[in-house]
């Protein structure tokens, strides 16, 4: 009987530092991250990463916070709510760091504007860009990557618009089509299955010129976040990037996302092939920054363009930005 219990008590010995020993080399590391705009193509890459199981083949375990927009996200990033904020507006990001805030750009999140679009109901007399002069004219919070565009349209389009933050895409799409603001804005695919059918596109943002050689979204966390996490964030950006990859090659991306969105694979696919390049989703790019600098000055997110000492502590991304 003695033999048996001492048999018992090493064999759960041996089992409890087994798992001791294997637990702490599986333990996942933790990362919370605040993400703008539920449902892009390009916001979902961490989405996409976690239903994949790409996170958990790098010893991720990463929680999701979906926000309304850049400035929201950045909130969430500054007050350590979050670790990581995804798709905040290079702009707006840029202004807060100039004025002191502990910002750091880890990596791009796109360049260019070729997945945003402005829209209008079928029956709206508004017809082109031109033709949105003196009307209101969506965009989701300020300093945020659909705020940018808009100015600068506006700008290269020689017209006065009544910018009007409206949120989020679905409260958009509200306002818009019960006429509380005469333009919505959206990123593909929200709205595809509806185009032509109750909305028709008015404005792009891939006709943008001055934008399309530009970093617009980043990704980005606080100092001391980057301070104490730099190895845990490293390892996010691999799986950010073989993330990528699978989205561009892989059939169950399609589908995965297709799910997720509650859109058509068809939509899907024309969201990724017309709408995002892969090479726009590079985090390890942020490029146009002297345009981008003296944009910010004329629409006052920054008082002057940032000195190359102020950028080479704003980002921080491991390869230099252009």
């Amino acid at each position: 009987m003695m033999m048996k219990l001492k048999h018992v008590v090493l064999t759960a010995l041996a089992l409890a530092l087994t798992g001791s020993v294997f637990g702490g080399a599986v333990q996942a590391e933790e990362l919370k991250l605040a993400v703008g705009q539920r449902g892009a193509w390009d916001t979902s890459i961490s989405e996409m990463a976690s239903r994949s199981g790409i996170f958990k083949k790098h010893g991720l375990d990463v929680q999701i916070l979906y926000t309304q927009g850049g400035a929201e996200t950045q909130q969430a990033v500054m007050s350590r709510s979050v670790d990581i904020g995804v798709a905040v507006g290079t702009l707006g990001a840029l202004g807060v760091a100039a004025k002191g805030a502990p910002l750091r750009i880890i990596g791009g999140e796109a360049t260019g504007f070729g997945e945003l679009y402005w829209y209008v109901p079928m029956a709206s007399p508004i017809k082109s860009v031109a033709d949105m002069a003196g009307h209101t004219v969506g965009y989701s919070t300020a300093g945020s990557s659909s705020h940018t565009p808009l100015l600068l349209m506006a700008k290269e389009n020689k017209i006065e618009l009544k910018p009007t933050a409206t949120g989020g895409l679905a409260p958009t799409l509200t306002q818009t089509m019960s006429s509380q603001v005469d333009v919505g804005w959206a990123v593909a695919p929200f709205g595809l299955d509806q185009l032509d059918k109750t909305i028709r596109i008015v404005g792009r943002g891939a006709d943008v010129v001055s934008a399309k050689q530009q970093t617009t979204r980043v990704l980005i966390t606080h100092a001391a976040t980057l301070g104490e996490k730099k190895a845990t964030i490293d390892k996010f950006l691999d799986a950010y990037r073989e993330t990528i990859d699978w989205m561009y090659s892989s059939p169950d991306a399609i589908k995965t996302f297709a799910a997720f969105a509650g859109i058509s694979e068809a939509a899907t696919k024309r969201t990724r092939d017309e709408f995002f390049t892969k090479a726009a989703l590079d985090p390890g790019t942020v490029s146009g920054l002297p345009q981008l600098m003296a944009d910010g000055v004329q629409f006052k997110f920054l008082s002057a363009p940032l000195s190359e000492e102020q950028l080479g502590q704003i980002i921080q991304i491991g390869r230099k930005a252009q």
